[in-house]
């Protein structure tokens, strides 16, 4: 009976093909005046918009953008699946600036192309040189292939949500590091009405009761994890980072930079108005300044309710109670097994690393002022390492050709002395760690206390990884270790470690590049 089976398996690879689709977008990068707050500011946009323009793809497509640089920055763009899009056989497409590629100069353009393939959900594209992505964002939305469904219920409607950073300054001053305190935070662009500017400008989101909503929240801040809650309403979470987890009910959400949620919003409450809110997670109160106000608004809006009455209000985590917020709905998430693209977690690690992550200080340049201890500035630190970003050739090139004096093959496994982080200083160099194709790494990230306790978010290029542990203090590597999930971990590409804590982290580097 060889005929029907043959017949079959061709059925099956025309219906895969049929279902596939080459997806394509223009992006204009040009400066336009923009107004979220109280006075005009020139900022880079695609498309003259802020957020950037959403693209929309199917499992199994064939994405092409092209880029037309109309600014006066040099750009390149880094996709999330992309931020996470496996860049699989096209590494050079994933738009880390002098990493992958040289930027993209004023006047010229490029074009991405890859394939999106294994992911499903939501994710983010941004700008990738030093701090142009505070402007330069937007969301990708991949939905399942053409006929099949969700692993949850179809929802009545589907809403991106994006968080932002505003600041009432000159981009150029962005490109300084560390970025100023931001002046706002904006939700779809929009800044609310904390601010008597633009309390006529804010996000609303029109609902009907009963009916349950897909929110595809994705924060692009800068450098701020943000918590999210909606008035008097319950939403329940079912993927993180475009991929799918065990449903899980919570009143509040936590994003660091970088992270996306898709979670199911029903509109079960009496027909009226309730805030949506964002505010910080601050969690290094030592060295960073919390401004007074942290909370930006949205609101959501019931069909048939009375525009003219108080909106319910929120309460959002504050004080210590962030710190237990944060590191409950981070870690109380996991994978939807069984689902689609779900991986088992591979038992047999070949590469273990332990990376100390955290600030450190760095000489200040000669002729300037820092703000760091002893006149020198902040810098963040792996293994007391901090990457000095090549000047003359991006890695991939240097590596595909065999270029000497780009970089160095000697990042450490572990800091040079474990366990003993009071050493101030870090070493600015380009190093890199070689990995062998197919091998499993497993990564034990310990955050440190040098400068500050700080919760910091740690994003992975080109995969998704399993996070199989979070926790406080020093991490033990004997009963930490009889604790790690290996069932049902969460799969991320962007992880937040906890402050003054640690996280463990492993993943194929079946991604050549």
């Amino acid at each position: 009976m060889p005929f029907p089976i043959q017949a079959f398996l061709i059925a099956l690879l025309f219906s895969s093909i049929a279902s596939a689709a080459i997806v394509e977008h223009v992006f204009n990068v040009e400066d336009v005046v923009v107004k979220p707050l109280c006075q005009e500011q020139m900022i880079p946009s695609v498309n003259r918009s802020l957020p950037g323009p959403t693209i929309n793809v199917r499992e199994g497509d064939t994405l092409v953008v092209h880029v037309i640089n109309n600014s006066t920055y040099n750009i390149t763009i880094h996709w999330y699946f992309l931020h996470g899009v496996f860049q699989r056989n096209s590494p050079w497409m994933d738009g880390a600036n002098m990493i992958t590629q040289c930027p993209i100069q004023p006047g010229y353009n490029f074009t991405y192309r890859f394939d999106i393939t294994g992911q499903e959900g939501t994710l983010l594209w941004h700008a990738h040189v030093v701090n142009l992505r505070a402007t330069l964002h937007g969301a990708i939305i991949i939905r399942p292939r053409s006929g099949r469904p969700y692993p949850f219920p179809k929802p009545y409607k589907e809403v991106p949500i994006i968080f932002a950073q505003w600041w009432n300054v000159d981009l150029a001053v962005l490109q300084l590091r560390p970025a100023p305190i931001a002046d706002a935070f904006l939700i779809n662009g929009l800044a609310g009405n904390t601010y008597s500017c633009s309390k006529n400008r804010m996000y609303n989101l029109k609902v009907v009761q009963g009916k349950t909503y897909l929110l595809r929240i994705i924060n692009a801040a800068l450098n701020t994890h943000l918590f999210f809650k909606i008035a008097n309403h319950n939403v329940t979470v079912v993927a993180i980072d475009a991929a799918y987890t065990t449903p899980y009910v919570s009143d509040v959400m936590l994003l660091t930079p970088g992270q996306t949620v898709d979670a199911l919003l029903t509109a079960d409450q009496p027909i009226g108005l309730y805030y949506m809110t964002i505010s910080a997670y601050i969690s290094a109160h030592p060295i960073v300044p919390v401004p007074t106000d942290r909370t930006i608004n949205g609101l959501i809006v019931y069909e048939g309710a009375a525009l003219n009455t108080s909106p319910a209000k929120t309460t959002m985590p504050e004080g210590m109670n962030q710190i237990s917020t944060a590191h409950r709905f981070s870690s109380n998430i996991t994978s939807l097994v069984g689902g689609p693209h779900w991986t088992p977690v591979p038992r047999h690690v070949d590469e273990k690393m332990f990376i100390t992550m955290g600030l450190g200080l760095d000489p200040c340049p000669l002729g300037t002022k820092c703000i760091g201890p002893l006149g020198q500035r902040y810098a963040g630190s792996l293994n007391n390492r901090t990457f000095a970003i090549p000047q003359t050739l991006s890695l991939q090139e240097a590596y595909f050709y065999n270029i000497s004096g780009i970089y160095t093959d000697d990042f450490p496994n572990q800091p040079p002395l474990k366990f003993d982080y009071t050493n101030f200083e870090v070493k600015r160099k380009t190093s890199v760690k070689k990995l062998k194709f197919n091998s499993t790494v497993e990564l034990i990230v310990q955050n440190t206390g040098i400068i500050t306790s700080e919760s910091h978010p740690m994003h992975l290029h080109g995969f998704n990884f399993y996070v199989l542990g979070y926790g406080f203090g020093n991490y033990d590597p004997i009963n930490d270790a009889r604790k790690l999930n290996l069932v049902n971990p969460q799969m991320r590409n962007t992880v937040g470690v906890p402050p003054g804590g640690w996280v463990v982290l492993r993943f194929i580097a079946n991604n050549p590049g």
